[in-house]
């Protein structure tokens, strides 16, 4: 048997139809005003559903130079005199609508930082925003319909549980007497102030199409994207003075319908408006916000806020909620303020900033990614891959793209001249957006029980409640136990089912068990009139003590009324100056966040400021000391060059007499020897001894002046570089030097040729050669051969004392010659030339002489091999 390791295969997802309707994700576009009215502005709304994008003063848009508009078309346009309920007519209420309706939603917010997002969706006192209003619409809908609390209980697996009215009643009793436990905060406790007035009471609205045979709860969570990390903002941690812990972040699972969802994400069931804004704003106060050179409130992470809300159906009687899993159904709206893409060099973003930036932008790439692959798949019929797992935002709402509920997209632009650049790439994005077509999801039906029934119920109990009421006994019929205790107490009705013709039992059973019903009903009938005649003489009684306390009541009444009308004055304001304390209370706050940012400012530039004095300081002390020392480093090189300077000077002097000393011996000695082949020309040939004798005798008269050098060889045959050796050279020739093509050329066997002298060839060899060229003063190319000697350095690498300099240096024979000396030279070689005629015995001597005269170098103003 053959194992072969393969692939976890991944579970088929819900197949769809090929005909299934879709509906292109709505993208919408809102335009903040201006900050002041002098700013310069770059986008103009040509009409409701077309803005254009002007490039600002100074910015070349193409290579002409001219100003390039480009204009973009979304669903809706809103301008800047836009409110916050005309936005949620438009975009907020369809969504919440779908939600009652069982339908999921989808609404981001989508811009450059500071473009208005965060407004857009929570709003301010007296501007709600999105969320708010949302909420608000879906509390006014189902708050009749409302089930209690904890009826419904999430099962930690992004599904809904239904308890018993038992089960809800001890978790109620268990959330009351465990004081420890974080409570779910509650409607009656006062909301915090920024949110108090967010919505007036003219604004509020409902829907009205809701099913009043249902029961609804709804539920909140809210989560922030930090980091490409996932933290729940609702979760209690206990705070540790001493160690305080970190935030744990969560993780996403998929759960059997293959929804995504974030796993241990706390769920608060809410019971009104003021108590879902409650829990957001306790969400609200630990989200991640920092101060950027862009914007004072920068939001640094992704923020989502998900209502849930769980509906079952009622019995066949509408008093109970059916006891069955698969009738509970679960819609969610998913309400997200995306952080705003930045650029660094705008923010000039450092440390734990420049990191928040960078994973802000890398999640909204990969969004863009994901819209693109959509798109593309969609136009062209290709099957790629979306890269959804690449950032948690992406992965946390794939299900949307793939049609579980509807998408709305909602750009924020900043109209400044600044943001040109970043809006540009914003609406090319959104515009691309609305290309990407979503199935549209179907209506999911409930259950197949008859309509109406919650009002056929509470029509019943009205109406059992009037007749008790006319029979004088409205207190019992307020007493839903009492009278369910009367009925139990009647004796049950048998079994009538009849399946035998010649059956005699079950009709007389039944008969007598009517006739008790009857007896006890015309008992209790009896007993109720005799109480109701006790009752009847016990209020004519109470009648005639009512009518004279009647009299006094309505003289009281008219005196309250003339104190509620006083009283109303007053509350009226109180009232007004509620309001106008909140307003206060909302700015002070927001000046003292201003100030302590400033402050904050300020002692972070003053200890930059410190800091970089210290720096400076110290730097100027270190010049100071650098140039002292570099100072006095110069005086000693000076000093020692100087003295270096006058010794070889000296030196050079001193050779230089003794070279002219040796040449003028051996000019004096040709002029002898030529004087005297002439003069002997027609003689015979001079004995040698003579003449070495005459010469011994000139040179001993002229030797007391210095003292004779040794004579070098009359004619060299080969002149060999002193780098020829038997050790091992590395011959470094720069790529730089120029092949003279010369006859003479400096011979290295067993060398290692190199362009640049590295540290493997180094090791190897035991000499160094550095060919170097340089042009002389002559206009002549020079190649010096600089030799070494390497060794090995304590560190363990390789160095080089350089010992000797070779010149190469080549000649033009045609150049005039400044030397008095060369002249000379060449008046001594036309008269041997002459002499030669005279004696071969001379002619040989001669020519022997020239030929080693014609090897003797000029006076050089250094040593030089001349080739």
């Amino acid at each position: 048997v053959t194992f072969r390791k393969g692939k976890t295969p991944r579970r088929p997802g819900p197949k769809k139809g090929s005909n299934v309707e879709k509906d292109p994700v709505g993208v919408y576009c809102r335009i903040r005003p201006l900050g002041t009215e002098d700013q310069e502005c770059c986008v103009e709304m040509i009409s409701n559903s077309t803005i254009q994008l002007h490039a600002p003063d100074g910015l070349k848009a193409n290579r002409n130079g001219e100003f390039k508009e480009m204009q973009y078309s979304f669903k809706k346009v809103f301008g800047i005199n836009t409110t916050q309920m005309e936005l949620f007519e438009d975009i907020g209420r369809p969504l919440v609508e779908d939600l009652i309706h069982s339908k999921n939603g989808l609404l981001f917010t989508y811009g450059v930082t500071g473009s208005g997002k965060t407004y857009t969706m929570t709003g301010s006192p007296g501007e709600g925003g999105l969320l708010p209003r949302s909420l608000d619409l879906l509390f006014n809908s189902i708050g009749p319909f409302q089930a209690k609390r904890f009826v419904f209980k999430p099962d930690d697996k992004n599904g809904m549980e239904i308890q018993s009215q038992v089960d809800a009643l001890l978790e109620r009793q268990k959330r009351d007497s465990q004081q420890s436990v974080p409570r779910t905060p509650s409607s009656r406790l006062k909301a915090d102030p920024e949110f108090a007035d967010m919505i007036s009471p003219e604004e509020a609205c409902k829907c009205d199409n809701v099913d009043d045979d249902c029961c609804y709860s709804v539920f909140v969570s809210y989560i922030e994207i930090y980091n490409n990390y996932i933290y729940d903002l609702l979760e209690d941690a206990p705070f540790d003075p001493i160690r305080p812990k970190p935030p744990q972040s969560k993780l996403l699972r998929e759960d059997q319908n293959h929804n995504m969802y974030v796993a241990g994400c706390m769920e608060v069931e809410v019971k009104s408006t003021e108590e879902a804004f409650e829990v957001f704003w306790k969400g609200q106060k630990k989200r991640r916000i920092a101060n950027t050179q862009l914007n004072r409130e920068s939001s640094r992470s992704h923020s989502v806020f998900t209502v849930k809300l769980a509906q079952a159906p009622l019995d066949a009687d509408g008093d109970h909620i059916l006891q069955d899993k698969n009738q509970v159904t679960v819609s969610q709206l998913c309400l997200v303020d995306l952080a705003g893409s930045e650029r660094t060099s705008r923010t000039r973003a450092e440390g734990s900033r420049l990191r928040e930036a960078g994973n802000i932008n890398q999640s909204l790439m990969t969004l863009r990614t994901c819209i693109e692959v959509l798109r593309e798949n969609q136009m062209y019929g290709t099957n790629k891959m979306v890269p959804y797992r690449d950032s948690k935002v992406t992965h946390l709402f794939k299900n949307y793209f793939d049609g579980e509920g509807k998408v709305r997209m909602i750009v924020c632009v900043n109209p400044k001249a600044d943001d040109y650049e970043e809006s540009s790439l914003v609406m090319r994005f959104a515009e691309m957006a609305q290309e990407v077509e979503v199935a549209r999801p179907v209506d999911r039906p409930i259950c197949a029980l008859a309509a109406g029934r919650r009002h056929r119920n509470q029509a019943f109990r009205d109406e059992l409640s009037r007749r008790l009421e006319e029979r004088g006994n409205s207190n019992n019929a307020e007493d839903p136990g009492l009278l369910n205790q009367l009925i139990e107490s009647l004796p049950p009705i048998p079994r009538c089912e009849l399946v035998d013709p010649a059956d005699d039992q079950t009709l007389p059973n039944l008969i007598e068990v009517l006739e008790r019903r009857h007896h006890i009903r015309q008992m209790i009938t009896e007993q109720f009139n005799q109480t109701a005649n006790m009752l009847r003489s016990k209020l004519q009684q109470f009648d005639s003590q009512i009518g004279t306390r009647e009299t006094f009541i309505q003289n009281q009444q008219s005196k309250i009324s003339e104190k509620d009308k006083v009283i109303l004055n007053q509350r009226s304001e109180i009232d007004r100056l509620e309001k106008k304390s909140k307003t206060l209370e909302y700015k002070i706050d927001i000046l003292q966040k201003t100030t302590d940012m400033y402050e904050q400012d300020k002692r972070s530039l003053q200890l930059e400021l410190e800091t970089r004095e210290q720096r400076l300081q110290k730097e100027l002390s270190e010049r100071r000391r650098m140039e002292q020392r570099m100072q006095g480093m110069v005086t000693d090189t000076k000093l020692k060059w100087e003295k270096e300077c006058e010794r070889r000077v000296n030196a050079k002097q001193l050779e230089m007499q003794n070279k002219l000393w040796v040449k003028d011996e051996k000019l004096k000695q040709l002029k002898a020897i030529v004087t005297e082949s002439n003069s002997s020309c027609s003689a015979e040939r001079p004995q040698r001894p003579s003449r070495e004798r005459d010469r011994d005798r000139n040179m001993g008269q002229k030797r007391s002046a210095s003292p004779s050098p040794v004579t070098p060889p009359v004619r060299p045959t080969h002149r060999r570089s002193h780098s020829c050796g038997g050790e091992k050279w590395v011959d470094h020739k720069p790529s730089t030097n120029l092949d003279l093509d010369t006859v003479m050329q400096p011979i290295l066997p067993n060398a290692i040729k190199v362009s640049t002298p590295n540290e493997k060839a180094l090791s190897k060899c035991h000499k160094y050669v550095l060919r170097h060229q340089e042009l002389a003063s002559d206009g002549e190319i020079e190649t010096k051969l600089i030799k070494g000697d390497v060794f090995k350095t304590r560190g363990g690498g390789q160095a080089v004392q350089f010992t000797d300099i070779e010149t190469l240096k080549q000649e033009n024979p045609t150049a005039p010659r400044s030397q008095s000396l060369e002249d000379e030279w060449r008046g001594t070689e036309s008269t041997l030339k002459s002499s030669v005629k005279f004696t071969l015995s001379v002619l040989v001597l001669v020519q022997c002489v020239f030929c080693w005269c014609c090897h003797l170098p000029t006076l050089p103003k250094e040593p030089k091999l001349v080739q």
